[in-house]
């Protein structure tokens, strides 16, 4: 019934989309802060991002802030804002977190809400 489309007389058929794989997709994971871009990697074809892939990515990350962003690092003020995916709410993942880094808090849902509307240090 989703399909149903009104035709006029000799009009041809609709033609329809095929699902398939992508086999020129892939996926980009991206930290950034106000500068630009901290860390960037490529996910392998046919990996799965669940929690233990999600833990290596952030070990990177860690690397990539004490290296290029020294004077966070030190003074441990750098943060993390990310969503609340099943591989970012997992417990091994905000067990991993909480020892290491601050996190922000995910908003609740908003369609007048992005990232950038909000500051976790109090602007006063």
């Amino acid at each position: 019934m989703q399909l149903s489309q009104w035709m006029g007389k000799g009009s041809p058929r609709p033609k329809k989309a095929r699902m398939s794989r992508s086999k020129i997709k892939v996926m980009f994971v991206v930290f950034c802060d106000w500068k630009g871009i901290v860390h960037h990697e490529f996910v392998p074809r046919g990996q799965i991002v669940n929690k233990q892939f999600y833990q290596e990515v952030l070990a990177r990350l860690r690397d990539a802030v004490r290296r290029k962003k020294p004077e966070l690092w030190e003074n441990q003020t750098w943060m993390l804002h990310h969503d609340s995916a099943p591989a970012h709410a997992s417990l091994l993942i905000r067990s991993y977190l909480v020892k290491q880094t601050s996190v922000v808090p995910y908003p609740p849902y908003s369609p007048d809400l992005a990232p950038a509307d909000f500051s976790p240090v109090s602007q006063t």
